[in-house]
């Protein structure tokens, strides 16, 4: 509740708020065999304390990827996005356009844009990644523990790809 104003105005959660949901989160019983996390961490330090974080939980180091995207494909992507507001179904408007604008084809209901997909909203996104997530990338290379994905190809190619790298580490390990 407290992250969800700041994420729809476009800016990073403090990693003080982050951190101790992550904490809390991975410490409930149904991690205990692990976990996944989407767009975390964001930043070097947030890498830092999740290792240790892991190792005084016992758990194996972490295995990352890393969706890599042009920005420009990413920004038609984002502010493409429409959602469903009865069943959740995402459609985009110049990839995957429902059969009647702004209408879901599942179910009817009303298709509409989330606050931070707009286009004044992920500009500065983009620029906070740059900053403070981009240096991640070199971070978790040097530990050997990154996979890059090429998240410009199609939403089956990327999760066949991101599958394949998960089954390749569980086996791995």
């Amino acid at each position: 509740m407290k992250a969800k104003p700041i994420m729809e105005r476009g800016e990073l959660v403090p990693d003080s708020l982050v951190l101790q949901m992550i904490r809390e989160r991975i410490e409930r019983p149904d991690c205990s065999h692990g976990f996944v996390f989407d767009g975390f961490p964001r930043t070097v330090a947030q890498a830092k304390y999740l290792g240790e974080l892991l190792k005084h939980h016992g758990y194996k180091r972490p295995f990352v990827i890393h969706l890599a995207i042009d920005p420009s494909i990413l920004l038609r992507r984002l502010t493409g996005r429409r959602t469903c507001k009865v069943g959740g179904e995402i459609y985009n408007i110049y990839e995957r356009p429902p059969k009647v604008e702004g209408i879901c084809d599942a179910d009817g209901g009303e298709l509409i844009q989330r606050p931070d997909d707009r286009e004044e909203v992920i500009g500065p996104r983009l620029q906070a990644y740059e900053r403070q997530t981009a240096p991640l990338v070199a971070y978790y290379g040097r530990l050997g523990l990154l996979r890059g994905i090429d998240a410009a190809k199609c939403v089956e190619e990327v999760g066949r790809q991101v599958l394949q790298s998960v089954q390749s580490v569980r086996g791995a390990r």
